[in-house]
């Protein structure tokens, strides 16, 4: 199974590679979606981070809103949920793919902001960045997330810079297209590329 790592800072145009990937019968694991799935389903990783984070728990559910602003605001803060979280995701990651391989599946994509960080990296085959600039991203995320921009602003600057990205990733995936949908169709010729070369090395 060939297995493709996405990765890059939020609002760069992820989710719209994802969707190529998608179209191209690829399995397409969101670290992030996953992420809250198990926020909402798992007790014991809602266990942790009430322990680690106080006054997040909200009526035996984490207030994410809350975790939020502790997180994006100290750096160490955010180190310390990853630890939590990545162990938990990890196990749900490696469940998936191993039902995917079993169906025949022959393609998969694991998207994570945090793919290097985590160690995720050496799953993959290949490993690629999504880069966008900054002014775009700014404005994708205060869009999607119904934000100001000075807390999008915030958002950008409590992850790794593009250059950590360039310096990490085999290949780098430029997004500067105002539309989505665009940009999709240079990510479906980008990665047939891709999966074609891995079926013929």
């Amino acid at each position: 199974m060939f297995i493709i790592g996405i990765t890059g800072g939020t609002g760069a145009g992820k989710t719209s590679a994802l969707r190529a990937l998608e179209t191209l019968g690829a399995l397409v694991i969101d670290c992030d979606a996953l992420y809250h799935e198990l926020l909402s389903s798992n007790e014991d990783l809602k266990a942790e981070i009430a322990a680690g984070f106080d006054g997040v728990l909200q009526n035996g559910e984490i207030d994410r809103k809350r975790l939020g602003e502790i997180v994006f605001t100290a750096p160490s803060a955010l180190v310390a949920l990853n630890a939590i979280t990545h162990k938990y995701v990890g196990e749900e990651i490696e469940r998936r793919l191993s039902v995917w391989e079993s169906l025949g599946g022959e393609v998969a994509a694991i998207d994570a902001i945090a793919l290097i960080e985590s160690g995720r990296r050496d799953r993959c085959d290949i490993t690629v960045g999504v880069s966008a600039p900054r002014e775009a991203r700014i404005s994708r995320i205060t869009r999607r997330d119904g934000i100001t921009r000075a807390q999008a602003e915030q958002r950008i600057n409590a992850q790794k810079p593009d250059s950590f990205y360039r310096e990490n990733c085999g290949h780098i995936l430029e997004n500067p297209y105002e539309s989505p949908d665009e940009f999709e169709e240079i990510c479906k010729e980008y990665f047939s590329q891709l999966i074609r070369g891995a079926k013929n090395a």
